[in-house]
């Protein structure tokens, strides 16, 4: 048992599929995932944006291919991203034979909205033949007519009836590498949708409240609803939808993962509100230190406290900490120990520096137990 069981978070047991090289389910690490918003046939742009999103440490990126232009850019976007790439599919069948061999890894579609069955088993055999992953996107915006007509409204049964029927339709043509989404931008109904399904099937979840707004309203509602699942255990990988650039979705996601312990990147920041206590000015501090620090990957932690209240103790839990003092003269920590102080006017700088050497610290110990293990 844990020595800290009220932090343990049990993992719903998945099948695990494959996007490309990262592995989706079965107990892998919970991946964090965006979409890029330029036009897709402006191959530079959207690279560019790829790249970015992958500095920020995104897993895999999805693109949108709405028509011929779409799929023809998509082989070289394929071949210049650093990680797998989904083709965005909604209606028409051809888009996603010509995604799948472009290269993608994955097919974002709804088996039920792309005609004949037939058409279906010709997606399902260019998955198969090409490698491709699909998944099954159900939107509580875009549910089919009958299911609204059989219970009146959006709910949390008539999205899981959904997902099932899209699920059947590739499981009647032996496909079996998928994953699943039932979004809704009603925090209430998301939840108790991948609630239901999560007991009703085996496959990889991927969690999303879809249209959740801008960066601070999204961001709560995205970590509300995909926070009390992934707590829970449920949950393969995640899409935080922001009216937001798509780097800023996976700044968050990874937030979210932090927070909850099932995954951590870059620097953890402890930081006070501040108060007329305050020895510096801990807002413009941190949100300077959170811009300077995005290019550490290292997992670490950082506290950033205004005065000695509660500064100390915070201290003593993270790798390097500030507390304010009297006079622009501030205590530093290492390791949870008073080390030294710093003046007013060289804090920011100092504690980059301190952050930078720590993470070098870390990756050198990792690397040299990792090749002591070999």
């Amino acid at each position: 048992m844990s020595i800290r069981p009220w932090r343990d978070i049990t993992r719903r047991e998945s099948r695990q599929i494959m996007v490309g090289n990262v592995p989706v389910g079965g107990g892998a690490p919970v991946t964090v995932q965006t979409m890029t918003n330029t036009p897709t046939e402006d191959v530079r742009a959207t690279v560019d944006q790829i790249r970015r999103c992958e500095d920020a440490g995104a897993d895999i990126v999805r693109v949108s291919c709405p028509d011929v232009a779409s799929t023809t850019a998509l082989r070289q976007i394929v071949r210049a991203a650093t990680v797998p790439i989904v083709a965005d599919i909604h209606f028409h069948y051809k888009r996603a034979l010509e995604a799948a061999d472009a290269g993608a890894a994955c097919l974002r579609i709804n088996p039920g909205n792309i005609g004949s069955s037939e058409r279906v088993a010709e997606v399902v055999r260019a998955a198969k033949a090409n490698g491709c992953a699909i998944r099954i996107g159900v939107n509580a915006g875009s549910l089919e007519k009958d299911l609204l007509e059989k219970y009146g409204e959006p709910c949390p049964e008539a999205l899981v009836e959904s997902a099932l029927d899209h699920i059947k339709l590739l499981q009647d043509h032996d496909f079996h590498e998928y994953k699943v989404a039932v979004k809704a931008s009603d925090v209430f109904l998301a939840v108790a949708a991948y609630q239901q399904l999560a007991d009703a099937v085996d496959c990889p979840l991927h969690l999303g409240i879809t249209e959740a707004g801008g960066l601070i309203g999204g961001t709560v509602k995205s970590s509300i609803g995909m926070g009390s699942l992934l707590w829970f255990g449920i949950g393969d990988t995640i899409r935080v939808s922001l009216s937001a650039e798509p780097e800023e979705e996976v700044r968050v996601g990874f937030e979210i993962l932090k927070a909850l312990g099932i995954r951590n990147r870059g620097v953890r920041v402890v930081s006070c509100p501040s108060c007329a206590r305050q020895g510096f000015d801990v807002i413009r501090t941190v949100q300077t230190l959170e811009e300077r620090l995005q290019h550490i990957r290292t997992p670490m932690s950082l506290s950033v406290l205004g005065c000695v209240v509660n500064g100390p103790g915070e201290a003593r839990e993270t790798d390097i900490g500030i507390t304010g003092g009297g006079n622009g003269r501030h205590m530093v920590y290492l390791s949870g120990v008073t080390d030294h102080h710093v003046q007013d006017a060289d804090m920011v700088e100092h504690i980059v520096r301190l952050v930078e050497a720590k993470a070098a610290e870390i990756e050198a110990r990792d690397a040299a137990a990792a090749l002591a293990a070999e």
